[in-house]
């Protein structure tokens, strides 16, 4: 089962690091890192490691830098090792061997400096790594209009934001993000054509890495290209094992004609276990109304009916109404999928999957004939750490044992 909180990314291909090389070394950002190190030699430092006021000045009207990111150059020219601190003060470093962990680093400190008020907008700082995913996870780029859309939306939902600022947001936040996004393209993360924002090849290798720092699923082209080949039912298996993520199902899917897709993985669904069941309808919800016919033909699949029509309706498609009992059948189904997957039943932290309509449900589903619900109420009976579910999950069992 997969954790809720891991997102799944498009694959990208990243270009060879020869020359990735190369961009990174003509970023902005890096080359006045590098100019202003060599500008700073041997100098003395303030006790916080930092240009005196007078050097400061001096080296922002010497290099013609822009003075609100001296600061900001300073830190990745110290943390890049361009620049050595001292008890004698600056000297100069031997930097990072491995150009691209210099970018990885360079990329860190600047979305670290987000807590200092990176951009200016308070509000940019805080949505920053999200708006980097988003322009991450499509392939053409967004216009900067739309980012401030979403960024208004999450701000909203996300942090409760009252009416009032939301109104003051949508005055001055199309400027704020124009102004991040020139920022974000002198540090080499984006590139802007008109209002199109799009990830330069340095960003889209940067922001892949920071998204695998945090555990999401962000694969290289190359890592997944293989799957685009299988089977469903091999592509499915390799899912259950662990082999390949949701990222390998969405290549697999552009791969092919939806109702044909649909068609394949269905007939999968509809014979396998729970837990190939519940691996292709993962893979079916990215699907749109173009696999309606096949999907459609699903409602005739004992196994398959209740997700067809709920496939259907959700898509505001002409769908049959769900039946009493359809609900417990779909949660049997559900739960079902932890007896066939590999992890140990007893580690399982899933039984929370349907939250409080679990113990509601328990009395139906031994009323389902579902064929793994005596299994399931047993694995419930067994391992569930609510000791009412646990027994009542106990109780229905017995009951569904004791029919002829």
């Amino acid at each position: 089962m997969a954790d809720s909180d891991v997102l799944t990314f498009p694959p990208v291909e990243l270009a060879p690091d020869d020359e990735l090389t190369r961009a990174v070394e003509a970023i902005p950002l890096v080359r006045d890192a590098r100019r202003l190190a060599e500008w700073t030699g041997v100098r003395e430092v303030t006790e916080q490691g930092l240009l005196t006021v007078e050097d400061a000045h001096a080296a922002v009207a010497e290099l013609g830098l822009v003075a609100k990111r001296l600061h900001l150059l300073w830190v990745v020219a110290v943390n890049g090792r361009l620049i050595e601190i001292t008890r004698a003060g600056a000297r100069p470093g031997p930097g990072v061997a491995d150009p691209m962990e210099f970018w990885d680093g360079v990329v860190m400190d600047v979305l670290d400096r987000t807590e200092e008020g990176l951009t200016g907008s308070s509000v940019v700082d805080e949505h920053l790594t999200e708006i980097l995913a988003t322009i991450y996870s499509v392939r053409d780029g967004m216009s900067v209009p739309a980012l401030a859309t979403g960024i208004l939306q999450a701000h909203e939902v996300g942090c409760e934001a009252r009416q009032s600022e939301l109104k003051r947001l949508r005055m001055t936040l199309p400027g704020e993000l124009a102004e991040a996004m020139r920022l974000l393209a002198y540090c080499g993360l984006i590139e802007l054509s008109g209002d199109l924002a799009r990830l330069t090849q340095p960003g889209v290798w940067a922001v892949r890495r920071d998204l695998l720092r945090e555990g999401h699923d962000a694969p290289s082209l190359g890592e997944v290209a293989g799957f685009a080949e299988l089977t469903a039912a091999e592509l499915i298996d390799a899912m259950l094992e662990g082999k390949a993520s949701a990222s390998a199902a969405t290549l697999w899917l552009e791969q092919r004609i939806p109702e044909d897709a649909a068609r394949e993985l269905i007939k999968i669904a509809a014979s396998g276990n729970a837990a190939q069941r519940g691996t292709a309808g993962t893979i079916l919800e990215e699907l749109g109304p173009e696999a309606e016919p096949a999907v459609r033909e699903a409602l005739d699949e004992p196994m398959m009916s209740r997700y067809a029509a709920a496939w259907l309706g959700v898509r505001d498609l002409e769908a049959p109404a769900l039946a009493e009992g359809d609900g417990a059948w779909v949660a049997v189904d559900t739960l079902a999928a932890l007896l066939y997957i590999t992890t140990p039943v007893d580690s399982m932290t899933q039984y929370d999957i349907l939250g409080e309509d679990l113990l509601t449900l328990m009395p139906a589903m031994g009323r389902t004939g579902h064929p793994d619900a005596l299994a399931v109420l047993e694995m419930l009976s067994r391992h569930h750490p609510d000791p009412v579910i646990a027994k009542v999950a106990r109780k229905t069992a017995m009951k569904v044992r004791s029919r002829p």
